[in-house]
């Protein structure tokens, strides 16, 4: 039985690793193809990929958390699927925690089923992330696995995100008062409530949100009005997020920020390559260093905003 959800857990190992979640959103594009060769198929070389920055991240502690997109592998078919599986497995024996950004939200028969897909069996994680857009009872199955004795598992729902067409739903203004991801933040904090009595030591709800480094003008509204609500941070690097609005929204309860280009393909920018990939003799070690040396960067530059602050 759990004493602690996995939200709590994610908080606690942000504070001690730093904040930075790494995202394996990792398409075989982004692997030179001098090393895509080497490798049976290219959802192999993808989970070499993953394994060897994993392995690293964990080691230099650079990073608290992995999100695993799940697209990027349905993409690759059911060898892709059986790479997503190994690929949460081997975060969570490295001792982080596994987000699977999977983005479900149906009706209730529909939602179980998802529930106990990615809670359970071969594709079991730590925490997944929900789209409300349906309503609220969306939600209820999934928090059917929070409660100690069935695994304390969590949710990032989506609530203010990255991209710019979140205006068209996120921001739009309901009759009763107040925009829409508004009516989302008080559910989450709402969930997170219900299960205080669970958790005696519950520092943030059981439930987190999703919040995009890339909307400063909602960053200290939002942080402010959810403190006891753990966010997951995307935008930050290759989609334009600075280092001082997810510092931001890392006050109070704290978050996870999200990096995955900037990681995955962080090769393609580092100078002390140049010359192999002129020649085309980049290895494996080559762009898994790489990909370390810039999560590493990745944490500093947060915590050094958050210092800034």
């Amino acid at each position: 039985m759990n004493t602690k959800h996995n939200m709590q857990l994610l908080q606690e190992l942000a504070q001690k690793n730093g904040p930075l979640c790494v995202g394996l959103d990792t398409d075989p594009s982004y692997i030179p193809e001098n090393i895509l060769k080497q490798y049976d198929s290219p959802a192999q070389a993808v989970l070499a990929y993953n394994n060897e920055i994993i392995n690293r991240v964990a080691a230099d502690k650079s990073a608290c958390s992995c999100k695993v997109q799940i697209a990027y592998y349905e993409a690759m078919g059911l060898e892709g699927m059986k790479v997503y599986a190994e690929t949460l497995k081997a975060v969570k024996k490295a001792g982080l925690i596994a987000i699977s950004d999977i983005k479900r939200g149906d009706i209730g028969a529909t939602s179980d089923a998802y529930a106990k897909a990615h809670f359970k069996g071969d594709f079991e994680t730590d925490i997944i992330t929900i789209n409300p857009y349906m309503g609220f009872d969306t939600l209820v199955p999934f928090t059917k696995y929070s409660k100690p004795a069935d695994g304390g598992k969590g949710a990032f729902v989506l609530l203010c995100t990255s991209n710019p067409g979140m205006v068209d739903i996120e921001h739009q203004e309901l009759k009763s008062g107040g925009l829409l991801l508004e009516h989302v933040g008080d559910e989450i904090a709402r969930i997170g409530d219900q299960f205080k009595e669970d958790y005696a030591d519950q520092t943030c709800g059981i439930f987190g949100a999703v919040v995009g480094a890339t909307q400063e003008a909602d960053a200290r509204y939002l942080r402010d009005k959810y403190p006891e609500t753990f966010f997951l941070i995307p935008g930050y690097g290759a989609q334009g997020g600075a280092a001082r609005i997810a510092a931001t929204l890392l006050d109070k309860a704290g978050g996870t920020v999200n990096s995955s280009r900037g990681i995955l393909c962080a090769w393609k920018k580092d100078p002390a390559l140049a010359d192999k990939m002129a020649a085309g003799t980049l290895t494996m070690a080559d762009i898994a260093d790489a990909a370390a040396r810039n999560a590493l960067f990745s944490k500093n530059d947060l915590l050094n905003a958050v210092k800034a602050l």
